[in-house]
């Protein structure tokens, strides 16, 4: 008994929820339609544009010297600081290129040492006048020689060194390892991007908007940098549908329409405390905007016939008017804001649209004496009746 009364109530409930959309209508047995009067009010819209996500920092890793890699000392999502060693790649090539460069130094160096020698003892037989002009000039030109093939060599070893610190890839900043492409053996050059590293404490959010609505948006804040300063608070919508937790704010305009598309590319930034957002996700962003003395209208009593979208307004002698009315293309997915076709005053179906044909004459009733009606209905339906109702 109690499985059969859960059945009849949930049969009951399907039954009031088929009549309560726009298109349905109960058999009333009659010609009664509800009907609403179109009035104002402030209507919350939104706007949704495709948006594409990047750390604040996207770096593409990649070696400046050539060789075998030989350690990966990092894991694909792995956090890291900046300078931390990422791979290192066989370096006993360059270790010995440095051994020869600090050989080339030392030699050099001696051989300074050796030509100030003989050029402070040149001054002073020059001074004693046991040597000439000559003598001394030649003493100082050997030093001056000696102590330039020491800074060539010098030279030469800080570049020997500087070679084998690139055997060393270290991050450049600090964020999350990427993927890891290549394996431990494997030859690399300057053209192998090794991996990426992001940093994702803060996420740069691409989208793009009409040059028609930029250019009303910039004309009537003052311009591209009032726009921005003005540009309300934006939120975030995930791959999954659900709302990002924080609000994001727009950086940046770029000041060029892509020929392409006809489109003026915008930069939000997001913060990212939990590490929720990822470098290359994908989302839209929500811009959030109130439309004052609007007529709103419930979605469910439009029609829609290729691409056009009609209502029936009650017109004299009770007769509904097959009327075309133009809407908002931003919506909330309940309520359209109709932008022509009605204005305030008039009357509409809101009901039944589907059993109604232009110029048909009908019996108008208040939403809430159709309401009534409905739940009138529901309790008068003996079990019987849903059954039969259900077969047919």
């Amino acid at each position: 008994m109690k499985k059969n009364k859960m059945m009849l109530v949930a049969v009951v409930a399907t039954v009031l929820m088929s009549c309560g959309g726009g298109g349905g209508r109960p058999t009333f047995g009659d010609n009664e339609y509800p009907v609403d009067v179109v009035a104002t009010q402030n209507a919350s819209l939104q706007s949704t544009y495709p948006a594409t996500i990047n750390g604040v920092q996207d770096v593409e890793i990649r070696p400046k010297v050539s060789g075998f890699l030989t350690q990966i000392n990092v894991t694909e999502g792995q956090t890291v600081s900046a300078g931390q060693v990422l791979f290192v790649i066989d370096n006993e090539t360059y270790q010995a290129q440095v051994r020869q460069a600090q050989a080339a130094v030392n030699t050099a160096q001696s051989a300074v040492n050796t030509a100030k020698l003989t050029f402070d003892n040149t001054k002073k037989l020059h001074a004693s006048k046991v040597v000439g002009d000559y003598e001394l000039q030649t003493a100082e030109n050997t030093f001056l020689s000696a102590q330039a093939q020491l800074a060539q060599a010098q030279a030469a070893l800080s570049s020997a060194k500087e070679a084998l610190s690139f055997c060393y890839v270290k991050s450049p900043a600090a964020g999350v390892v990427g993927t890891l492409p290549l394996k431990k053996g494997a030859l690399v050059s300057a053209s192998n991007v090794l991996t990426h590293v992001s940093d994702i404490s803060t996420m740069d959010v691409y989208f793009s908007m009409t040059e028609k609505d930029m250019l009303t948006m910039s004309q009537g804040e003052g311009g591209l940098k009032g726009a921005v300063e003005k540009f309300p608070p934006l939120k975030l919508q995930l791959a999954d549908g659900t709302m990002y937790a924080y609000d994001g704010h727009v950086t940046s305009i770029s000041g060029v329409i892509d020929r392409s598309t006809g489109s003026v590319q915008l930069k939000a930034q997001f913060p990212n405390p939990e590490k929720l957002l990822k470098s290359g996700g994908s989302g839209s962003i929500v811009i959030p905007s109130v439309a004052d003395s609007a007529i709103v209208i419930p979605q469910r009593v439009v029609m829609e016939v290729q691409n056009k979208k009609f209502v029936y307004v009650l017109k004299e002698n009770n007769k509904v008017a097959y009327t075309e009315i133009t809407v908002d293309p931003q919506n909330d997915g309940m309520n359209y804001i109709v932008t022509s076709g009605l204005k305030v005053g008039d009357k509409y179906v809101t009901n039944g649209i589907t059993k109604l044909t232009d110029q048909m004459e009908i019996v108008p009733i208040t939403p809430e004496r159709y309401q009534q009606k409905i739940d009138e209905q529901a309790k008068a339906m003996s079990a019987s009746d849903i059954v039969n109702a259900i077969k047919k």
